[in-house]
């Protein structure tokens, strides 16, 4: 596709995973991938749910639910020390890398807000600028299953989108991508390039990425992790455990892009880490809004509207 006023976009994809549950190692390892994208020339680079610095596995292996329990406070706890406190910089390196690289990015992160206490733990996808500059920060809002033993529910402050290029871009947290009342906040403001991301397994992408791509009539990326047995570090709590119950790949992937027709732009992968890049031109989404537009012409918002709260939550409001 290609005309005067259509403008490409280079997206870079690397489907990594963590230093399970070391934080500064995680995040060392984002810098090498975001160095790498910038020889390619990527204006923009995503990572899976949660990346820095990993997906809680155990809750699932280990008894989660188990109340007051020793183990499972042990675990909580290295897991917060290791979280990504926005307020202490702990983004500094991946922001000035950025920088460098003249390149945006979406990056999930277990946030431990001091807004909200600082020991509550939040999957947050960051949208940081090509300047290097934290535009956005969404809260999942609805953990799913075992994450609600270890992640506080979010709230739609995050709810925004962002102009990059000639494209409008959003992201949601892995099963917020069912929710259709929070992708149509998105389309409202004028998406045309999600970013779906993932702890990491084909079985949530493999489908759901081109249906949001039709759906949206919008390019779809699915970015996800991934996790294997010989990930889990011999220096967290109960390691040894978590070795013994944990399969020998949780996380297999299955990073992707889809065209605004639903169909492959590049199809999911699995079982190993990659970065592979795809060029997305405006074109394409323009063509596909010609017989259907979810938030543009075939909306009827005298019929069907939707209300956004969008105010950060916080327990007290002070006036001095």
């Amino acid at each position: 596709m290609s005309s005067l006023q259509s403008h490409v976009l280079k997206i870079a994809l690397p489907q990594i995973a963590p230093v399970w549950l070391d934080r500064e190692k995680t995040l060392q390892k984002i810098i090498s991938q975001i160095e790498l994208a910038a020889i390619e020339k990527a204006d923009l680079i995503v990572f899976g749910e949660g990346v820095v610095p990993g997906y809680p596995f155990w809750p699932d292996l280990t008894g989660g639910a188990a109340f007051n329990n020793d183990r499972q406070k042990a675990l909580f706890a290295h897991y917060s020390d290791q979280a990504v406190t926005l307020e202490d910089n702990h983004l500094e390196s991946v922001c000035g890398a950025l920088k460098t690289a003249n390149m945006a990015c979406y990056l999930g992160v277990i946030e431990r807000p001091r807004q909200r206490s600082g020991h509550s733990l939040y999957c947050s996808y960051v949208y940081i600028d090509k300047n290097g500059i934290l535009q956005s920060c969404h809260r999942k809002l609805q953990p799913t299953y075992e994450e609600r033993l270890v992640w506080s529910p979010g709230d739609g402050a995050g709810l925004v989108t962002h102009r990059l290029g000639n494209f409008t871009v959003g992201g949601l947290n892995c099963w917020e991508n069912w929710m259709p009342l929070s992708r149509a906040a998105l389309y409202a403001q004028g998406e045309d390039l999600h970013i779906a991301c993932w702890p990491g397994s084909i079985r949530n992408t493999e489908d759901i990425t081109p249906f949001l791509a039709k759906e949206g009539r919008s390019y779809c990326v699915s970015v996800s992790s991934l996790m294997r047995r010989t990930d889990v570090p011999d220096n967290i709590p109960f390691a040894s455990e978590i070795k013994s119950l944990m399969p020998e790949m949780p996380a297999d992937g299955g990073s992707c892009i889809a065209n605004p027709d639903g169909s492959w732009l590049l199809p999911p992968e699995v079982g190993g880490e990659s970065l592979r890049f795809a060029e997305i031109d405006p074109e394409f989404v323009r063509r596909e809004r010609q017989n259907f537009d979810a938030a543009g012409h075939y909306s009827r918002p005298d019929v069907t509207s939707l209300n956004v709260n969008r105010k950060r939550q916080q327990l007290a409001n002070f006036e001095d």
